[in-house]
């Protein structure tokens, strides 16, 4: 039989011929949107990939700044940590969440916020109206503005790498699924219509020879019965004409010829 390689099982018919060419036609729908898919996400990933690399530069070049302004301070001012600590009420930076949608995956966003009123988050000190008022207050100010920079770079790159993993899953999936369908579904339903084509090709030639044989039967049939007929008329039509030669024969020697007189 030909369809050879794994197939559905399924009785060959033209109705499950029919229901075999829709699922196809689905498969192969689904294998183009699909491949579409997993090509939008590839070029996000890439370009997402590209950011991450640039934040994480940016982020070296930050925090050495801010490291070494924190030097400064402690150098200018000694440790301020419990000083910070203690004047600090209400959070300086704020978080906030947002949503995007690529190709249907639903990546979430981290960007600065607004602070609450009174934080001084956007200007002032936030709490540190006091600390360094004695020596180390332009340290300390320079300080407070690299750290907000390198946080706000945090927050691009957690926002990047948090994208960056749910790309990769994402992508892992859908060539999955496409590798699937391209090399499991779509020829295992492509073998089942070969198979289900030749069956019925065969039962066409079945039904074919079928129909040849009794056609040829009903010839010989009538040809038998021609001849049986033409048999029995001539049998009857030589019956009579010897009847009739009987008939002639007994006439002639009942016959009398009149006296021959010399």
């Amino acid at each position: 039989m030909s369809g050879a390689g794994p197939r559905e099982n399924v009785f060959p018919t033209r109705m499950t011929l029919t229901l075999i060419k829709t699922r196809l036609k689905g498969a192969q729908t689904g294998h183009s949107l699909l491949k579409k898919k997993a090509d939008a996400l590839n070029k996000r990933f890439r370009t997402i990939l590209g950011k991450i690399a640039e934040a994480k530069l940016k982020m070296g070049r930050v925090m050495q700044l801010a490291a070494f302004s924190l030097a400064e301070v402690t150098y200018a001012t000694g440790d301020i940590g419990y000083q910070i600590q203690e004047s600090i009420v209400t959070a300086s930076f704020v978080v906030e969440t947002r949503q995007e949608n690529v190709s249907g995956v639903i990546l979430p966003t981290f960007v600065k916020g607004t602070p609450p009123a009174g934080s001084g988050g956007e200007s002032g000190n936030g709490g540190l109206q006091l600390t360094g008022l004695g020596r180390g207050g332009q340290q300390i100010t320079k300080c407070r503005e690299t750290f907000a920079k390198a946080t706000e770079t945090l927050v691009e790159l957690a926002s990047l790498q948090t994208a960056f993993v749910i790309l990769d899953e994402v992508i892992k999936m859908t060539n999955r699924r496409v590798n699937a369908l391209e090399h499991v579904v779509i020829p295992r339903l492509e073998n089942t219509i070969s198979y289900i084509n030749s069956e019925l090709d065969e039962m066409d030639r079945e039904e074919f020879f079928r129909l040849k044989k009794v056609q040829s039967k009903k010839k010989r049939d009538n040809a038998i019965k021609e001849a049986e007929a033409a048999a029995k008329a001539a049998s009857e039509g030589g019956g009579a004409g010897d009847a009739a030669a009987a008939g002639a024969g007994q006439g002639l020697l009942n016959e009398k010829d009149e006296d021959v007189i010399f």
